[in-house]
């Protein structure tokens, strides 16, 4: 049996991140546009949810993998929020490619890109109202 690393400076402290959707297809076109990616959505009957995922490995969700990823979830129990926790999506290679497409999309800019010590970072808020973050490296 494989040991388990403790979490530690090497070790991401996010493994997984949900952003709740209103209109899984509206945040799923959005999503796809601004970031030229593309998402699979799966229903779950046992929980009532309906999720987005964001391209990953299959079956790799881990702590272990050093990828983090994550869903669009839609279901009662989440609502979005532009207050809040701030998830920082990859926009690589280029955060002003991404930034020109929000507004094309229906989503707003709600702060424009800035330097900071470990890259570019700007705010969006989506067709859901959630408020979300990008970043690339520079």
């Amino acid at each position: 049996m494989q040991k388990l690393k403790k979490i530690d400076a090497e070790t991401n402290v996010i493994t997984w991140f949900e952003i709740p959707v209103l209109d899984t297809e509206r945040a799923r076109t959005f999503y796809e546009n601004i970031l030229d990616i593309k998402m699979t959505t799966r229903y779950f009957k046992e929980t009532n949810e309906e999720l987005t995922f964001f391209p990953s490995k299959e079956g790799v969700i881990q702590a272990t993998s050093g990828r983090v990823t994550g869903v669009l979830t839609k279901s009662a129990e989440v609502k979005p929020a532009s207050k809040g926790t701030m998830v920082y999506l990859n926009a690589s290679p280029s955060l002003q490619e991404v930034l020109d497409k929000v507004e094309k999309n229906g989503g707003k800019i709600a702060m424009p890109q800035i330097e900071i010590q470990a890259g570019l970072i700007a705010a969006i808020i989506d067709t859901e109202g959630n408020k979300v973050g990008l970043h690339t490296e520079k």
